[in-house]
């Protein structure tokens, strides 16, 4: 499970005096005890695929900073942003490379029977589902939309 993978990674980042390793994890598991609060009425933690997805969330997050503070000549805090990027993506399954990322856009194309822009949802819908945490949310959309109006 994440959370066991979340709190052994802190115990050894504790360990090894990795500081950046250490609050990275810190922002991760308060990160994640916020989600899981709000999920409070209807179940006392979030499950898997929604961890992936917050963890895609943060890693959207600092991906955003890192071109700010690029624009800002602040390369000291966008390297600090990329390895906290690091450290997040090994929690994450692997991530597909843009030709199997096409094939599997494809496949669920003919596999929910999408012939236009209007399935996009249905599209999106099977591929989350289906390839979560595997693949970028923005990226797919717009490989989707590509497909679609082709």
């Amino acid at each position: 499970m994440l959370r066991e993978q979340f709190n052994d990674a802190l115990k050894q980042a504790m360990r090894d005096k990795d500081a950046l390793a250490l609050s990275t994890l810190r922002l991760v598991l308060a990160r994640l005890k916020e989600k899981d609060i709000e999920a409070r009425p209807k179940s006392s933690q979030i499950d898997e695929p929604a961890i992936q997805t917050m963890l895609m969330q943060m890693i959207k997050q600092r991906r955003e900073s890192i071109e700010l503070y690029d624009k800002g000549g602040r390369p000291e805090l966008a390297a600090k942003e990329k390895g906290e990027i690091a450290i997040i993506e090994r929690f994450l399954p692997k991530q597909m490379s843009p030709a199997d990322m096409e094939k599997a856009i494809k496949e669920t194309i003919a596999s929910v029977g999408a012939s236009s822009i209007k399935d996009m949802g249905k599209v999106m819908a099977a591929l989350k589902e289906k390839y979560s945490g595997q693949l970028d949310p923005s990226q797919a959309s717009q490989a989707v939309k590509k497909l679609l109006t082709a």
